[in-house]
Parts: structure tokens; C-alpha cells; sequence
């Protein structure tokens, strides 16, 4: 049974228009979360707003929305007056254009939901846009208001159903040039590059998220379940951090021994650099006589 729907509205493209539900596509309840607690007698803390200024606690009908204009100096937003710039079509995804897939930038994406239709009447206008998609292989961008706030939101086909993924706009986007600029271009040799080649070889396996093993997760669970069986958690000595002085090349040769097919990547290697140096050898040998000769 699928849980209570985060949305209710009407697909829409063009004049083709159907009644469909959102639902988040991903979930933290099984995350392991903790609370603050009072160490003395054990019962947890209540959260209480403070005034800044004058440290009396605010009551809940005092508390009010603030855009800070400059440092100290706020303009109070009331809850009517927000209602002044709600987008009218709240209720509707409205489908604007339709983009190759590949040209989706994965910066942009943010939250998945899962769309499907919504009562039987609307199975049929549902198929036809899912399917239609499917044959063009395009992403539709639509936008959409949740949570008062309009967004953006790319949609594929997904099984049976959609996937819509709200998008960030640009200005959430921070520029790759301030982070990359300042990276070096060193010279690499090509020796060092296959090297690396053959350990991704090695690595080589298909996206299976069924794999995926959140380790911390676990030995969390596990440090709750210990503590309160009343054992003693004893802490890990801290790991020595290694020394960043180390030889690319003699590290490549290292990570290919004692894997499987590495040993051979590092044998094919050996035999390529052996036939390169035996070609140079004749090379120069050829070299050499036609000067004696001249």
C-alpha cells in the first residue's frame, strides 16, 4: 500500500491533462538519530526561542518572520502578506518543454519524487505521456509550487510511473572556476596513465545500489545496542595519517599486485613498454648504420 501522497494536482501538457500524486522518493526514517538529554537526570531537552537582545523566552504567538535589511535592523513579513506573491497555479505541473536527457546537468538536481496517476480516469492520459517520452528518450522540465515556493522540475519515465526531480535554479549554484582554477596541470607520463587505466579495469562493475553498505550506520546501532547492555566501549587508538610523500609510479605498480586480472594488466604493460623500448633499440641501431654507412 503506498503511504499517504505528498501532493495532489494535474499533470499537464498542453491540452492533454490528468489528475496524478507526488510522493517523496527517498525516506530517513531508518537513519539512527539522537536527542539531547539531560545528563543528570537522564529526560530529554525542550527547545525554547530566546530573544537575542533580551534573553526572555518567546512564546509562540510572539514569534514572527524577519527579513534582515541590514545587520540588526529587520523588516517583519506578515503571514497575509505572503499570500500577496503565492503562485496561482499551485496545483498543476505544467509541462514547458522537453530536453535530451544527456543535457541534464546533475549539479542541478535536487529532491526525487514519484509520480502516478491519480483514480482510474486518469491511467489512460498518464500512459500517453510516460509513453510518449519513452519513444523520444526527453526529460520534460515543468514547474511546480511546493511548499509555497515554485520550482522546477525535470520528469522521466520511471517503470511504470515518473520520476520528477525538483531542480535547483543558478543562483543556488556555486561556480566550478573558484574551486578548479587553481588546480595544476602536471605533466603525467603515459606509462602512468595506462597504469591507472588497468586499476580501473580491474575495478570495472555495473551500478547496483543493492551494494551499497552505509558502514557508519551500522557500527552506530551497534554502539547503541552495546551501551545499553551496560558494556564498556572502549575507544580505537587514533591511525597515524600517511605521509603525503610518496612515488606515483612505484603506488600504481603497488595497488595492481594480488588482483585479480592485474597481474596480467601488469604483464600486457610490461610486454607494451618491452616492444616500445625493442622498436627504439632497432630504431637507433638502424640509425647508427646509416651514418657508419654514410
Amino acid at each position: 500500500m503506498a503511504p499517504r501522497a505528498y501532493w495532489k494536482g494535474t499533470l499537464k501538457l498542453s491540452l492533454v491533462s490528468c489528475p496524478v500524486v507526488l510522493y517523496p522518493a527517498t525516506t530517513a526514517a531508518e537513519k539512527t538519530r539522537f536527542h539531547l538529554i539531560n545528563r543528570e537526570t537522564g529526560n530529554r531537552l525542550k527547545q525554547q526561542m530566546i530573544d537575542s537582545e533580551t534573553g526572555d523566552i518567546v512564546e509562540s504567538d510572539q514569534k514572527g518572520r524577519g527579513y534582515e535589511l541590514r545587520k540588526g535592523k529587520y523588516v517583519e513579513i506578515e503571514p497575509e502578506e505572503l499570500e500577496a506573491v503565492q503562485i496561482e497555479s499551485n496545483h498543476t505541473i505544467d509541462i514547458e518543454s522537453f530536453v535530451p536527457s544527456e543535457e541534464v546537468d546533475q549539479r542541478f538536481l535536487n529532491h526525487p519524487y514519484y509520480i502516478a496517476p491519480d483514480g482510474k480516469a486518469a491511467v489512460d492520459a498518464f500512459a500517453v505521456i510516460r509513453d510518449a517520452m519513452k519513444d523520444q528518450d526527453r526529460v520534460a522540465l515543468a514547474k511546480i509550487v511546493l511548499t509555497n515556493r515554485e520550482h522546477v522540475m525535470a520528469i522521466e519515465p520511471r517503470g511504470k510511473g515518473l520520476l520528477g526531480t525538483t531542480l535547483r535554479f543558478p543562483y543556488e549554484l556555486r561556480d566550478e572556476d573558484q574551486f578548479f582554477d587553481d588546480i595544476k596541470s602536471p605533466k603525467i607520463t603515459k606509462d602512468m596513465v595506462e597504469l591507472a587505466g588497468h586499476i580501473l579495469q580491474s575495478k570495472a562493475a555495473h551500478f547496483d545500489p543493492s551494494k551499497f553498505k552505509d558502514e557508519y550506520e551500522n557500527a552506530l546501532k551497534a554502539l547503541v545496542k552495546r551501551k545499553a547492555s551496560g558494556k564498556t566501549i572502549e575507544l580505537p587508538e587514533p591511525e597515524e595519517r600517511p605521509s603525503n610523500v610518496i612515488n606515483l609510479m612505484d603506488a600504481l605498480k603497488q595497488s595492481l599486485k594480488g588482483r585479480g586480472g592485474g597481474k596480467k594488466a601488469a604483464k600486457s604493460h610490461a610486454r607494451r613498454a618491452t616492444g616500445r623500448r625493442k622498436t627504439a633499440k632497432k630504431a637507433h641501431r638502424s640509425t647508427a648504420r646509416h651514418r657508419k654507412a654514410g
